[in-house]
């Protein structure tokens, strides 16, 4: 991340997030944002993903991979999301809303990682840093950097992110598949 954000912006997001997931699971309609307020990297286009926590399971994450919208516009959208859109999930309900920790992750915008084999993939993934998309014809997948923590080795992260988009876990070893990396800025809130 060549521009990281300032802690105060971190924070402004953080709390724009939490805003929009309350006003979201009361029902009411959330109020506009003032340009005004906003630093100018949080008023430019970001893609960003909202991931939430309850004692360190996922409850809820949903984002974009591509910019196409102020940054803290995508923040909030990506936290409503997240509470209500995520099809693994029930929707956020208002008892859940204080056991509930967010986490934002601003990406940078993706690019193609050249490989012309499954060794080749392998060797160049950076595991802990690399945010991946997998893309084969109409289906893609993706997972953040974060999801190294859980799946450190890169074949068993690749085998899983096949399965997330719907193909047989080793279709990475025989698919000559579209590969995209990307790095996030991640922050959240403290316990």
């Amino acid at each position: 991340m060549t521009d990281p954000l300032t802690e105060g912006e971190k924070q402004t997001l953080l709390h724009y997030a939490r805003e929009a997931v309350s006003y979201a699971v009361r029902g009411k309609k959330l109020p506009s944002l003032d340009d005004n307020l906003l630093t100018p990297r949080l008023r430019e286009s970001g893609a960003s993903f909202v991931t939430l926590t309850i004692k360190d399971n996922l409850r809820g994450c949903i984002g974009a991979l591509e910019a196409y919208q102020p940054l803290a516009e995508d923040v909030r959208e990506h936290a409503v999301a997240a509470a209500f859109e995520d099809p693994r999930f029930p929707p956020v309900k208002e008892n859940e809303l204080n056991k509930i920790r967010l986490e934002v992750s601003r990406l940078t915008a993706p690019h193609l990682l050249e490989h012309s084999s499954s060794e080749e993939l392998l060797v160049k993934l950076h595991p802990h840093v690399d945010g991946v998309i997998l893309k084969d014809e109409y289906r893609r997948a993706t997972f953040l950097p974060q999801v190294w923590e859980k799946i450190p080795d890169p074949a068993d992260f690749l085998d899983h992110l096949c399965a997330k988009m719907g193909a047989e876990p080793d279709l990475w070893r025989n698919t000559n598949l579209q590969v995209y990396v990307y790095q996030v800025e991640e922050f959240r809130e403290e316990n």
